[in-house]
């Protein structure tokens, strides 16, 4: 049970509530999964006039119905749609600093707080039934599908008709509904925004370190007007749709100006949109602030000191590979060198680094682009991606000829990638002379520093995980997640980068050149000191960092 909940059930104890009746509920809460609200008013235990005159007394708020509350329209628009969706909250009345808001659950402290910041007002809770909530949300929505029907044949029909579109009063309730998206997702610190269409209604979730959060769901009849919202923003063909497009906008939050990366996908019920946040205003470009262990370091940073070879990072889509190579970029550079990167989209500007972004409409792709770069007398070459033959092949011959060069490589592991560049075509000795260092990477989820639980392991539990003992002992103590409001109740917050760094020695490359497979050179390569992303992963799990369960869903 979430001690949250605590305030409600002892509210309920006190108006007189049957005591067995509400521990009924809390163990019925504990074994189906369904909310203690659900169970309390679907088992008719109470009503949901009594509920919420419960949840207003335990949390020391005052409670309001609104079947006979006088809403205020200007209150009401002084909410993003998009907290009105998230929390279920409404402004009910207002004065020049002060905001009246009906919540529905008084435990979400989170609500109050994303409204104050958005309103930049004082804000004072009231609690309302959920029912009544929703009869303002969905007049809301009905709002926003009349806007839809009006303007999506228009749409439709003609691109100067869409450009007229993008001219719409900023009060159009589409409108106000994607700004309120993206400026809760950067507030949210999601990396991605997820607009996806069903069978009956639209989608929309928040990848938010690294795990999807289910936001809102969207009637279909807006479906066709948000989307052309979006393109038009993008400058995406918003007549085109059954091909991927791709795109970009710049929106400003407060004083700051952040880029999304805009991704269309044609799927049987629609076109599915996905935003990239591309928010580098607190990203860590410190080499020595990425979570690297000492001993995982050390064999990373002889890797990049060199003044030749190659340098690979590997993992999948959204690991942080791209934040590793430019903090690597960040701690060699210098006015005596000359670094030349090429990038797809470039999404760090670094002082003092010539950067080149693909153009594939223009022909300006990888293989294109790197002949030029290699005679531009460059010491050190970024390349933002190895996706075929060429780029493998000019990659490995500029690390051969006197260039230190660093790239990303989609693997499951570091001794993936001798395998995977031998699969493209690369001559196997060529691969085994060229690449020094690999360095596989994963992100996993940071525990939260206010709430994270402290618990003595179990010998059963660390066996079932094959904990390493041999190599980091029996822990007397680790930590599991908690829940507080610092982290939205999920026990986590941030992300902590797991490492596997793989220096390739004389017996790897011999092993390259007989192409040997990757579980063969994983042995030699755990031999001659690699770490594991999991064995990783449990050296962060001592430190308080993240927890087991964690480092097992992102590590194999």
């Amino acid at each position: 049970m979430n001690p949250t909940f605590y305030p409600l059930l002892d509210a309920l104890r006190r108006m007189g509530v049957d005591p067995v009746s509400i521990d009924q509920a809390v163990k019925e809460t504990e074994r189906s999964g369904r909310t203690i609200r659900d169970v309390l008013i679907n088992d008719h235990i109470v009503t949901e006039s009594e509920l919420t005159k419960a949840a207003a007394d335990g949390f020391g708020y005052a409670h309001a119905d609104l079947a006979d509350y006088p809403l205020d329209d200007e209150a009401l628009a002084k909410v993003p749609l998009s907290l009105i969706l998230r929390h279920r909250v409404v402004g009910l009345s207002m004065t020049a600093t002060e905001l009246i808001l009906g919540i529905t659950d008084p435990a979400d402290v989170m609500a109050i707080d994303d409204v104050r910041a958005a309103t930049g007002m004082v804000v004072r809770p009231v609690v309302v039934a959920r029912s009544e909530v929703r009869k303002i949300i969905e007049r809301l929505q009905r709002e926003g599908s009349d806007f839809a029907e009006s303007t999506a044949g228009e749409i439709e029909r003609s691109v100067a008709e869409a450009e007229e579109l993008e001219q719409t009063s900023e009060d159009a309730p589409v409108v106000r509904y994607v700004s309120s998206l993206i400026e809760q997702a950067i507030q949210n610190r999601a990396s991605d925004l997820h607009l996806e269409p069903t069978e009956n209604e639209m989608r929309v979730r928040y990848r938010i370190d690294g795990v999807l959060h289910e936001l809102d769901s969207v009637p279909r009849g807006v479906q066709a007007s948000l989307l052309s919202r979006i393109k038009i923003m993008s400058n995406i063909d918003i007549t085109e749709r059954r091909i991927p497009q791709n795109g970009r906008v710049t929106v400003r939050v407060g004083r700051r100006a952040v880029d999304l990366r805009v991704a269309t996908l044609p799927t049987v019920w629609g076109e599915k949109i996905v935003m990239r946040v591309l928010d580098t205003g607190g990203v860590e470009l410190d080499i020595n602030k990425l979570g690297f262990t000492e001993h995982n370091f050390d064999l990373y940073g002889g890797a990049f000191s060199k003044p030749h070879g190659m340098v690979l990072v590997t993992g999948p889509t959204g690991s942080g590979k791209s934040t590793t190579l430019y903090a690597t970029l960040s701690a060699i550079s210098e006015p005596t060198i000359n670094i030349i990167t090429v990038e797809d989209p470039v999404e760090y500007r670094l002082p003092g680094i010539n950067q080149v972004q693909v153009n594939q409409k223009a022909g300006l792709t990888f293989a294109a682009v790197l002949p030029a770069i290699l005679r531009s007398d460059p010491d050190v070459v970024l390349i933002g991606e190895i996706r075929d033959k060429d780029t493998a092949q000019i990659a490995v011959e500029a690390a051969l000829t006197g260039h230190l060069v660093l790239s990303t490589l989609h693997t499951n592991d570091a001794p993936g990638a001798i395998t995977r560049l031998t699969e493209m075509g690369i001559e196997p000795f060529l691969v085994g002379s060229s690449i020094d260092c690999v360095l596989a990477q994963r992100l996993a989820r940071k525990l939260c520093d206010w709430c994270k639980v402290e618990y003595a392991p179990t010998a059963e539990e660390l066996g079932n995980v094959n904990w390493p003992v041999e190599l980091l002992g029996m822990p007397e103590r680790l930590w599991r997640p908690g829940g507080c409001r610092s982290c939205s109740a999920t026990g986590y917050r941030g992300r902590a980068a797991l490492h596997e760094v793989m220096r390739v020695s004389q017996e790897i490359e011999a092993l390259a050149v007989a192409r040997a497979p990757s579980s063969e050179i994983q042995k030699v390569a755990i031999g001659q000191g690699l770490r594991t992303l999991r064995v990783d992963g449990y050296t962060k799990c001592l430190d308080g960092k993240t927890s087991i369960q964690e480092v097992l869903r992102v590590s194999v």
